[in-house]
């Protein structure tokens, strides 16, 4: 059915850290600061090759935020990098003032994302980040779903101008995306042609909706999976293209349901074309301590969870 296959199991956060070393070697303009999770970031190569180009600020998550930003106007382009829930929450108000305010050059990048980040516990597994920050004017929302598209993501944003958040996160999922692909921001990507119903997938929902098709299509079901890496801009014309043939969707995320990929998709939806919607998300709870795989499938977070959004919404078609 698919022509994707998992090529091994990698960490999102080791592509951050392949892009970061590439960048180092290829734009002399790049920065990075970190605080205090050098290790957990996976830029220790980076770190090794351009000491003079990084900025270890310690556990003052605002502090590197205000830095990053005044580095910008240096020419510099800074990629500030921390877990997701450090990045975004505890941090608001600097990234709200300084960065997306004036619109600062600045690369927000976030590990440890979502609930895979697993034992660290409920404290740490933000599921509200993607809402916090789309919601900033000028923003623009990344969210790949492997190795290969973090490192291709990480490259790409460096040419971009205007202030950018990166999310990636902490365990070792499947790589199936080519090696040397394009990355674009803003275009979504066709994974899979399918015509009864459309699933819209991003960061490491993307895999899971694969499989998911695959199952269906066994039962008769054809499933069209789209990755959606960026979710800000959004790519709306390949979301209206996919469910004017199929004529219902399923919307799948890392993420809670309220202020996420799917309300996203059901703005576009309910402005030019409303069509069924399932969400398959977590539903407006904070996560709790264990692993990974237990968390996802407790929260409704994998392929069976997406089956069986998809079985529910065909009905409503």
């Amino acid at each position: 059915m698919t022509k994707y296959t998992d090529q091994g199991k990698q960490d999102t956060r080791s592509g951050y850290g392949a892009g970061m070393t590439e960048l180092g070697r290829t734009n002399p303009n790049v920065v990075s600061l970190c605080a205090d999770l050098v290790g957990s970031l996976k830029i220790d190569t980076f770190i090794e090759e351009n000491p003079e180009r990084f900025f270890q600020v310690g556990i003052a998550e605002a502090n590197m935020m205000g830095i990053a930003a005044g580095l910008t106007i240096g020419g510099k382009i800074p990629f500030a990098s921390t877990f997701a829930n450090f990045a975004t929450g505890r941090v608001y108000d600097q990234i709200r003032q300084s960065i997306a305010y004036s619109g600062k050059n600045v690369k927000i990048c976030a590990s440890h994302a979502g609930l895979t980040l697993g034992e660290d516990g409920a404290t740490h597994q933000i599921l509200e980040d993607i809402g916090l920050m789309k919601m900033l004017p000028g923003m623009t929302v990344i969210n790949p779903c492997d190795f290969n598209q973090t490192k291709a993501a990480t490259i790409a944003i460096a040419e971009h101008h205007g202030p950018v958040y990166l999310r990636f996160g902490r365990p070792k999922v499947a790589n199936f995306t080519p090696v040397d692909q394009k990355f674009e921001i803003g275009k979504a990507l066709m994974l899979n042609e399918g015509t009864d119903v459309t699933i819209i997938a991003t960061g490491h929902l993307v895999w899971q909706s694969l499989l998911a098709a695959e199952t269906l299509e066994s039962q008769g079901i054809s499933a069209e999976v789209i990755n959606i890496h960026t979710i800000k801009p959004l790519d709306d014309k390949a979301i209206l293209d996919s469910v004017k043939k199929t004529g219902c969707v399923v919307t799948a995320e890392e993420h809670n349901y309220l202020g996420g990929l799917g309300e996203s998709v059901a703005r576009v939806l309910a402005s030019h074309h409303p069509t069924p919607q399932e969400f398959v998300a977590t539903q407006d709870t904070f996560g709790e301590s264990g692993t990974p795989e237990q968390l996802m499938e407790k929260y409704g977070l994998n392929n069976k969870a997406i089956e069986k959004a998809v079985l529910k919404v065909l009905k409503r078609k």
